[in-house]
């Protein structure tokens, strides 16, 4: 019986001693009510400084709802921001919510609807997953993680590629 057990061992210990060299998966979608979160991702990013949420969210319901905010134990604070052109300048906004339509989409992404996370407590590290909180005016609160990416990154990498 110990015998087994010992030729077990290696077999079971393999993902916990493999882990660090594994790619990223890709983060799984979140529902809460009619609110579905897909593609939460963001970008690496130093101590004390900001980094940026996106992510895609379907309300598959009838009524309209609102993203209103969101919080991160990572960040000193989240805002919801936007980019505003003002001449041949863009700019980012805070806003106080985003309108999501009965059975639309809206996509937070790089240049338009994004999350600010502001004070970072500690780094962002590719392949690591940030945690955050999502507050809806209808469907309440929705839990994702954020997939950390490559500093420059785009958009996110699927399977970690």
């Amino acid at each position: 019986m110990h015998r087994r057990l010992l030729l077990r061992t290696p077999v079971l210990l393999a993902p916990v001693l493999l882990a660090p060299f594994l790619p990223a998966r890709p983060a799984r979608a979140q529902q809460q009510g009619d609110i579905a979160v897909t593609m939460p991702w963001t970008r690496a990013a130093g101590q004390n400084g900001t980094g940026a949420g996106f992510l895609a969210i379907a309300n598959h319901g009838g009524a309209a709802d609102r993203l209103i905010g969101a919080s991160s134990p990572i960040a000193r604070v989240t805002e919801i921001h936007t980019h505003l052109r003002e001449g041949d300048i863009l700019r980012m906004r805070p806003v106080a919510a985003v309108d999501l339509p009965p059975g639309g989409t809206v996509t937070l992404q790089p240049g338009g609807f994004h999350l600010m996370l502001i004070g970072l407590k500690e780094p962002l590290i590719q392949g690591q997953s940030v945690p955050l909180t999502l507050r809806f005016e209808r469907a309440g609160e929705v839990q994702v993680m954020l997939a950390v990416q490559p500093a420059g990154a785009r958009g996110p990498m699927a399977h970690g590629h």
